[in-house]
């Protein structure tokens, strides 16, 4: 049994115990303040865009094996499909028969992007771009395509280094009156 004492002074122990036991079970959760969610940014559709923007006077388009356009074709409606390994499997045999292509490189560099093989991607853009043209709308895809793989890796001076790249790939024509 305990001291009248002790027990004076337990009981308002207990009582603020319960007190603030009960205070917790009303106590609201704060919110994180993190931001709200951001929807997936288009890396395809920026690098598309970037060869679309460029104006060029320079336009590259290599004459292409029958077998190796057959299948650049087929990995395209797979793309379209959503059959992104099929695509690169399609993409992967026309490199076979052609692999020094710039524009393969660069179809099967953003089939990789869809595939989220972001280093993959990095690398056939920068062999596409050392293979081609090194002006006009591809080399805009290569140089997007490295701007989106450095922003996706949380590189910001690398994302700015490819943006100038970018820019680089325009030839201005001759002022024509």
């Amino acid at each position: 049994m305990l001291h009248p004492f002790k027990r004076s002074c337990v009981l308002p122990l207990l009582l603020a115990a319960g007190v603030l036991g009960g205070c917790s079970l009303f106590e609201r959760t704060p919110t994180p303040a993190t931001p709200a969610a951001v929807p997936d940014h288009d890396m395809i559709g920026a690098i598309h865009a970037a060869g679309d923007r460029e104006k060029s006077v320079i336009d590259v388009n290599p004459l292409r094996d029958p077998g190796v356009s057959a299948l650049q074709d087929v990995a395209s409606t797979d793309e379209q499909a959503g059959r992104y390994a099929d695509a690169a499997a399609k993409l992967d045999q026309a490199l076979k028969l052609s692999p020094d292509s710039p524009d393969l490189l660069q179809d099967r560099a953003e089939i990789a992007i869809r595939l989220k093989d972001f280093a993959t991607a990095e690398r056939l853009a920068h062999q596409s771009w050392s293979l081609g043209p090194k002006l006009g709308p591809l080399c805009a895809r290569n140089w997007q395509t490295i701007v989106e793989m450095r922003l996706q890796a949380g590189d910001e001076a690398g994302a700015d280094t490819a943006r100038k790249w970018v820019q680089q790939c325009h030839k201005g024509g001759v002022p024509r009156y």
